[in-house]
């Protein structure tokens, strides 16, 4: 059984330019990982033409297709009827994304299938996690 998942999804970006086509971005989820996700957009879309990765939490995530969440520097919101917002806040400026809530679903129904909401913790492996903290520090 795979232990990643990877989920291409179609974003727009907000700009004050007129409207930019979508950016192809991709929804990536690791079991040696369990709380977080990551969603990466490919050099041609973002500022500095390097590819730039987000990790935020799978709870954010799921929250966010309900109601606004998050406080730092990613938020997630619902928007009209299928979309969600994305926002990534960062020293260079913000970027906001509107990526369609069913894709973000389905994306979170396939981390579930892998590793249940709630049963994140078993698949940590903290007496390894320890010991390679002790190594580093000698």
């Amino acid at each position: 059984m795979s232990t990643v998942i990877e989920q291409p999804v179609e974003a727009r970006l907000v700009a004050a330019a007129p409207r930019m086509p979508s950016i192809p971005a991709t929804l990536r989820y690791d079991r040696s990982d369990p709380f977080a996700v990551v969603m990466t957009f490919p050099a041609p879309a973002t500022l500095e033409g390097v590819e730039v990765r987000w990790t935020f939490s799978r709870e954010l995530l799921t929250a966010g297709l309900h109601g606004p969440e998050g406080h730092g520097d990613v938020r997630v919101r619902p928007y009209g009827y299928d979309r969600t917002v994305l926002e990534f806040h960062a020293p260079e400026g913000t970027a906001i994304v509107h990526v369609r809530s069913g894709e973000i679903r389905r994306f979170l129904e396939a981390c579930s299938a892998l590793v249940p909401v709630g049963l994140e913790h078993l698949q940590l492996d903290l007496d390894h996690d320890l010991a390679e903290l002790m190594r580093d520090a000698c």
